[in-house]
């Protein structure tokens, strides 16, 4: 995720290159192949938040805090830092930090390394207007990203954090589908996905409706509205809300533990 947004923040020109942006890796080999791409490599946390104006902390929950203990003593006042952890609440990031450090918590999603991810992100208390502004400008190099309340992070989880999963399982099915059809696995699975991509497209650049959109697909009598039942007799729709619950259901535990 980490080496997806860097190459995104650079392609998109929000830097004048790679070496504006320093990454502090402890694994050797990818370490090695951050500085061939010309970033700032090292493995010491210090030595990048020493001279950060944002901190991207894109580290497992379970090492965060003691990731923030570390740095605390050298962060700049100014600089923002901005955590993708799941599961960790402002109010505990901030307490492994300085008072009145401007902290910003993301939930991003897998898409991103192919710079079409959907991300909701929430700032602390001390964030600023123009912190957050700066924040949407950099998630937004990647994909989309939508500011919320911290206390919709949950739901942002259970939809699109967990959501490519649900579309992967969609492009599977539907290609199981073509081929009991009678097509080949190549030609099923390209035609779902780009199906699926298709139908993506549509809802973000007309802005319509989804339903209004399936209905334009749904000749009388005809083949759609045919699948569409099978759907609904499947309980299609519920099983995807019931699906974006439970995802989210389960964030609220884990941020809890």
């Amino acid at each position: 995720m980490a080496s997806a947004m860097m190459s995104g923040f650079v392609k998109a020109g929000i830097v004048s290159g790679p070496a504006q942006i320093s990454v502090s890796e402890p694994y050797e080999p990818l370490r090695t192949a951050h500085a061939k791409a010309g970033f700032k490599a090292t493995s010491s946390n210090l030595e990048v938040a020493r001279a950060a104006d944002v901190v991207f902390l894109a580290v497992k929950p379970d090492v965060i805090a003691a990731v923030l203990k570390e740095i605390s003593a050298v962060l700049p006042a100014h600089a923002v830092v901005v955590s993708i952890a799941a599961g960790q609440q402002l109010k505990t990031l901030q307490g492994h930090l300085n008072p009145g450090a401007r902290v910003v918590r993301v939930m991003p999603n897998l898409p991103c390394v192919v710079g079409e991810m959907a991300a909701g992100f929430a700032g602390g208390a001390a964030v600023t207007a123009d912190d957050m502004a700066m924040v949407s400008q950099l998630l937004r190099c990647v994909g989309h990203a939508e500011q919320v309340p911290e206390k919709l992070l949950d739901a942002v989880t259970g939809l699109s954090g967990s959501g490519p999963a649900y579309g992967f399982m969609m492009v599977e099915a539907l290609a199981d589908g073509g081929v009991r059809a009678g097509l080949p696995r190549p030609i099923a699975q390209a035609l779902a996905a780009q199906t699926l991509r298709g139908a993506a497209t549509m809802v973000l650049e007309t802005g319509k409706h989804p339903g209004l959109l399936k209905d334009l697909v749904c000749s009388p009598g005809g083949t759609t509205i045919a699948g569409v039942e099978a759907l609904e007799a499947g309980s299609f729709r519920a099983a995807a809300m019931a699906a974006v619950s439970a995802a989210a259901a389960r964030s609220v535990q884990l941020s809890k533990l």
